[in-house]
């Protein structure tokens, strides 16, 4: 089976409302959907994690992958990838991120040519139900959206998440810059939801070391499970673990130096970034040996959701629910995406290679939205444009 084709189309994914975060107002992500078409009719579907992407994997890897065999997937990363350490050597990982996007295509192609769902060519299921948390966020008001200003709007939030779908597992962000708001937020959500409800908490970095210090000791009573990069670096976070015995993770995927420094707990990122899903399960073995957790962070299409479903159902070590805006986002470029959770989980798709269909038409006015918009912007001021939000059609 030879690669005849490899297209790529830049797509905006839009929340419902924007969140608050650490850089700004967060008001959904910008993806690179890859299609990887064969001399034998089927397409495998990719996608990358930011749209930088695009230009790299149509005029470099491209043409170093026509003609050749989508299924001889360690081939096909050595001609467009060059020797590892070389790599982690360079100034930027766009080759990586590119190359992943492209290869969790050709892991679809393979599925779709055994007719089998990936989860059995990657061994076979040890669960069909994953799980993800909601999320929740300080939110300005949008249209019919948001409006999340308070603490007890986001308890009034997560209670209607738990009392319309189920949900349990909650992770969110508190960051406006004052400590004693998110003090108050975590303590009135753990006496709205009980002690069994799932909390984790996220700051990306916001917080200097003494800041950070003071947030952990005072909400450390409320069964906090993680804390998403609390400070800027693992240094500090180390310094920080001397005060708390909550759990750290992060997005920054360095082994070495959470061994070396015993933080964080816990990785927390995307297939892509690590290079494809061959590499992203090496590392997870990485992670098992090394007694590190695991899971996917949030905000990505259907496709590489599909993905994650996919590998979570065949990895044993990935046992905490990973992160998702499902419920904010008002985009998708699959037929009836996005995933949502009911009761906390999302069953696993059954059908050949990820399991899911591009809807064209939307993928289309997604791309439209990015041509006439560029990619959305993670650090849009609260009062920036409103051209984020333009309704696009749904069918």
């Amino acid at each position: 089976m030879k690669i005849t084709e490899i297209r790529v189309t830049p797509v905006n994914i839009r929340l419902d409302a924007p969140f608050y975060w650490s850089a700004g107002l967060y008001p959904g992500t910008s993806k690179v959907v890859v299609e990887v078409e064969t001399d034998q009719g089927l397409t495998g579907l990719g996608e990358a994690p930011s749209t930088d992407c695009a230009g790299l994997i149509r005029d470099e890897l491209q043409p170093r992958l026509l003609g050749r065999d989508a299924l001889d997937i360690n081939g096909n990363e050595k001609v467009c990838v060059p020797e590892w350490k070389v790599v982690q050597n360079t100034d930027t990982n766009l080759v990586i991120k590119a190359w992943g996007a492209v290869e969790m295509a050709l892991w679809d192609l393979r599925g779709k040519c055994w007719e089998k769902p990936l989860y059995l060519i990657l061994g076979g299921p040890v669960r069909k139900e994953i799980p993800f948390t909601e999320y929740f966020a300080f939110r300005p008001k949008w249209g019919g959206a948001g409006g999340e200003l308070s603490p007890e709007a986001v308890v009034d939030h997560c209670l209607g998440m738990r009392e319309e779908h189920g949900s349990t597992f909650f992770e969110g962000k508190l960051t406006l810059g004052d400590p004693e708001l998110e003090i108050r937020t975590v303590r009135l959500l753990r006496e709205a939801l009980g002690e069994k409800v799932m909390l984790r908490l996220d700051s990306n970095m916001a917080w200097s070391l003494p800041t950070a210090r003071r947030i952990l000791r005072e909400i450390e009573p409320f069964n906090i499970r993680n804390y998403e990069d609390p400070v800027a670096t693992f240094e500090e976070m180390a310094v920080l673990r001397r005060h708390s015995a909550i759990p750290f993770s992060s997005h920054v995927p360095d082994i070495r130096r959470a061994m070396a420094l015993g933080v964080p707990d816990a990785f927390v990122t995307n297939f892509t970034v690590l290079g494809g899903i061959n590499r992203a399960l090496r590392f997870i073995g990485a992670c098992e040996a090394m007694g590190l957790d695991f899971w996917c962070y949030s905000g990505d299409a259907g496709i590489c959701t599909a993905a994650y479903l996919h590998v979570v159902a065949a990895t044993q070590w990935i046992r905490e629910p990973s992160q998702s805006l499902f419920r904010w986002q008002i985009d998708d470029v699959i037929q009836d995406g996005p995933f949502r959770q009911t009761n906390n989980v999302i069953p696993v798709p059954e059908g050949p290679g990820l399991g899911v269909v591009l809807d064209r038409a939307r993928m289309a006015a997604c791309h439209q939205h990015f041509l006439e918009n560029g990619p959305l912007d993670h650090f849009m001021e609260a009062d920036g444009p409103a051209k984020c939000y333009r309704r696009l059609p749904r069918d």
